[in-house]
């Protein structure tokens, strides 16, 4: 594509793309979409695994690590000058530019993979709120005397239909409206959780949990500390979004600079989002203590009131359609680049057919390529999850794959390259540092997560996994 000059048109920004149109507004949006998803739930049980003291302080270390290394990876949107530096418009881009191609296709390779499995994760957690909805219906209408077992199958199809006709929206910039209703929904469900919570520890009349957590006794010792790894994993995941954040950047309007407006949005989104973590994982840990459930709603520890609960699960399901796109469009985008310039005179890969919905005067563009390969997309992410509907091991696990280098390591190098920060000063060996430390947390949350995948697997059997 030849790039135009800056006032060429006013139509077109200094790259030579489409005026971008992202306000701080919508920025916030999508990182609370991003960022406020089904980890919330499970942090409860996070807080369970460690009880009053460490529980809480690990939330706010991982807030503090996750906004310090956003404002240091959006200091690498742009290359060079950060109002008029050459853009970085993806993850990818940015850490080719200063780190090199090896680089590169490390953090591609790990970026992707996390993406996959977050749509996955997904996928699984959207199930489980369905099946919720209809299990405290049932126990309802049964009077508690159905244990009303069902299979999340049929629910994980549903949710992959809507995705594949949702995942026809061509790109990032046209899903801000998704990302709103995503957010409002987020906060919805967290608000009923954290309401709930604070019924049951008004009706108990007090405060459940211990300071160290879950108890040796309870669980082995070797349990304790899996399952400790394991809450480290998912507080990561819960508390993560650098693997999107470039890419909701180059959404982002200017005047004023790209990098000011996203440093903006990602402080005011994680404090919010901190605070509603803090206060649904705290009350979820008062009201049950340590038999806290793995998913706060859907875990049946509230049965009543129903039709409150039946809101904050399609809740959970509304939010969790747009997070699954906030999460694929990069996946989308990569593999679309890539094929147009593999095959630039194909039709089937490069060729818009205008598709007119209900008037002539609204029409809608088909490519056949996107059609094709997001429905693809989308089946195998189902496929994938329907094979593994371990809902807490999966999210540990995940948030233990992209914590330390899509939210640490490649922020912090990037960081150093473009400030050009001298080594072995003070400022370079506290970004190494906390690196190295991080690296630690991320290693022994996969342990953790791992261990709890293989117990998993020894009463699994595929497809038929009853509920």
């Amino acid at each position: 594509m030849a790039v135009l000059p800056v006032n060429d048109s006013a139509s077109f920004d200094d790259d030579g793309c489409p005026k971008r149109t992202g306000t701080f507004w919508t920025a916030s949006a999508h990182i609370i979409t991003a960022v406020i998803g089904s980890g919330v739930l499970s942090l409860a049980w996070a807080i369970a695994q460690l009880g009053w003291i460490a529980g809480p302080s690990v939330m706010i270390l991982f807030a503090f690590i996750g906004y310090y290394t956003s404002c240091l990876l959006a200091d690498c949107y742009r290359s060079g000058d950060p109002v008029n530096g050459k853009r970085n418009p993806t993850y990818m881009h940015a850490v080719r530019s200063l780190l090199g191609e090896t680089h590169m296709v490390a953090c591609g390779i790990m970026q992707y993979i996390n993406l996959i499995g977050i749509t996955i994760g997904y996928t699984i957690a959207s199930s489980i709120s369905m099946m919720a909805i209809k299990r405290s219906n049932c126990f309802h209408s049964s009077g508690g005397k159905n244990p009303c077992h069902i299979s999340s199958n049929p629910f994980m199809l549903s949710f992959g239909i809507v995705e594949i006709i949702l995942s026809q929206i061509p790109n990032f910039d046209q899903i801000w409206w998704l990302s709103i209703v995503a957010a409002i929904m987020s906060f919805t469900y967290s608000s009923i959780g954290l309401t709930l919570g604070i019924a049951k520890v008004a009706e108990s009349g007090s405060f459940k949990g211990t300071l160290s957590g879950i108890t040796v006794g309870t669980v082995t010792q070797s349990e304790k500390i899996w399952r400790s790894f394991q809450a480290l994993g998912d507080i990561a995941f819960a508390s993560s979004f650098a693997i999107v954040l470039i890419e909701v950047q180059d959404t982002i309007r200017s005047p004023p600079s790209e990098t000011k407006t996203m440093k903006k949005a990602a402080g005011f989104s994680i404090t919010l989002t901190t605070i509603f973590y803090m206060l649904c994982g705290c009350m979820g840990y008062a009201a049950f203590g340590n038999t806290a459930p793995g998913n706060l709603l859907t875990g049946f520890g509230f049965y009543n009131p129903f039709w409150l609960l039946d809101i904050a699960n399609v809740s959970i399901v509304v939010h969790l359609v747009g997070a699954y796109q906030v999460f694929s469009q990069p996946v989308y985008a990569f593999v679309e680049k890539k094929v147009v310039q593999t095959w630039p005179d194909t039709p089937f890969f490069t060729k818009e057919y205008k598709l007119s919905l209900f008037s002539s005067r609204s029409s809608y563009n088909v490519n056949l390529f996107r059609l094709v390969w997001r429905t693809l997309f989308v089946c195998f992410t189902t496929i994938v999850a329907m094979l593994l509907p371990f809902f807490n091991d999966i999210v540990g696990f995940i948030g233990a794959l992209q914590f330390w280098p899509m939210t640490v390591y490649f922020p912090v190098q990037m960081y150093v390259v473009q400030k050009k920060v001298p080594k072995w000063s003070v400022k370079w060996i506290c970004v190494q540092t906390m690196s190295m430390g991080c690296l630690l947390i991320s290693l022994a949350a996969a342990v953790g997560s791992i261990s709890g995948i293989m117990l998993d697997l020894k009463v699994y059997k595929p497809f038929k996994t009853m509920y």
